[in-house]
């Protein structure tokens, strides 16, 4: 197993965990939660975070914080009415264009109860982007998927940002870390770094001149 820089037993760490599939675009909304304290956060809210309000509600939880991995209105448009309802905290990195109760850069590590949620600011999709390390889990965002990255070609997109942001950053993360993306985009709801590098294609070795081919490609 390679050795990123987020202990790998981070993921003996207890959580609870819940993905659903939230809205039109195949957009994965989470909620997860400290079985100790009880206390949860979400990532991405996405169109209507109701379903995850609800799994928090029914298994106990009080949501107090909601991460953005990045601005875009799929990720994060119901981020004000689910601060509104339960007062969780909106954190999101410095370069989002959303309110901001906590602003988040690359290192940054922020406890949910007792657990530990790394930051790591990934940019190329959009310059606010980030991945999320806990208990043995990373959300990607539109970062990366299952099988594929995201689009370059979008306002504030960088393919040399992506380029530095997978090749540098994604690819040396733990092989065991499980990928919960940012869509269902893929084969499967989850995977792994591990499988992500064997099979995705988007991860093959390549120049940052030929990455930059390979992703204006049809």
């Amino acid at each position: 197993m390679r050795k990123g820089s987020w202990p790998a037993a981070a993921s003996h760490v207890r959580m609870w965990f819940e993905q659903r599939l939230i809205g039109s675009m195949a957009n994965f909304g989470y909620v997860i939660g400290d079985p100790a304290t009880k206390v949860a956060a979400v990532f991405d809210p996405s169109f209507d975070a109701r379903v995850l309000q609800k799994a928090a509600a029914e298994h106990g939880y009080s949501i107090a914080l909601i991460f953005n991995t990045h601005h875009h209105v799929d990720h994060v448009f119901d981020n004000e009415r689910l601060a509104d309802e339960t007062g969780g905290k909106i954190a999101a990195h410095r370069l989002s264009n959303v309110r901001k109760d906590l602003v988040l850069e690359d290192g940054t590590i922020v406890s949910v109860g007792d657990l530990k949620v790394k930051v790591v600011h990934t940019p190329g999709h959009s310059p606010d982007s980030c991945c999320f390390i806990v208990a043995g889990r990373v959300f990607t965002g539109d970062c990366l998927f299952v099988g594929d990255c995201g689009r370059v070609d979008l306002p504030g997109s960088s393919v040399g940002d992506m380029y530095d942001s997978l090749f540098n950053k994604v690819q040396k993360m733990d092989d065991d870390l499980v990928v919960c993306p940012g869509h269902h985009y893929g084969k499967a709801p989850l995977s792994t770094i591990g499988e992500e590098n064997r099979t995705n294609f988007t991860l093959r070795p390549r120049s940052l001149a030929e990455f930059t081919r390979f992703m204006a490609s049809p």
